[in-house]
């Protein structure tokens, strides 16, 4: 058990930063990006600063993390480890992201918003789940090397 919070901690703290270069690349062109931290923040806290946004943002990355740190990713290879990590953030985005956050705030569905509203969040949580799953694949390796 703590030695997967160690890999959730690490590899979700890994996929979280991974996310951030694509964000900034997606805002830069004034695509949507990031538009439920701010919104989640704002349940528990009155006035979230970046600070706590980007606190939210890497507590959010280690419990997202556990679902991928719960496989057995060091027995694959590396570029299926990364897959089953590109294909746990298409799930993560579709089931959370395109579904569970636009319902709970009564937000219109990415998916009648168009593909510039689908495509950097898509992409950044793809991203996130190929970090976290590089991520539990290279602790894993090391500690087996040690």
């Amino acid at each position: 058990m703590r030695k997967t919070i160690i890999e959730a901690i690490v590899s979700g703290t890994f996929g979280s930063v991974a996310m951030i270069p694509f964000g900034i690349l997606f805002r830069a062109f004034d695509m949507r990006v990031g538009h439920y931290g701010p919104k989640f923040a704002a349940l528990y806290l009155e006035d979230p600063g970046r600070a706590a946004l980007f606190l939210q943002h890497l507590v959010l990355g280690w419990v997202s993390a556990i679902p991928l740190c719960l496989l057995p990713l060091h027995r694959l290879s590396v570029s299926a480890a990364l897959g089953a990590g590109s294909l746990y953030g298409v799930a993560y985005y579709v089931v959370v992201n395109s579904l569970a956050l636009p319902v709970y705030f009564s937000d219109p569905l990415p998916w009648n918003l168009g593909i510039t509203v689908i495509i950097p969040s898509l992409v950044v949580h793809i991203a996130f789940g190929a970090a976290v799953a590089y991520g539990v694949y290279y602790l894993r390796g090391r500690a087996s090397a040690a």
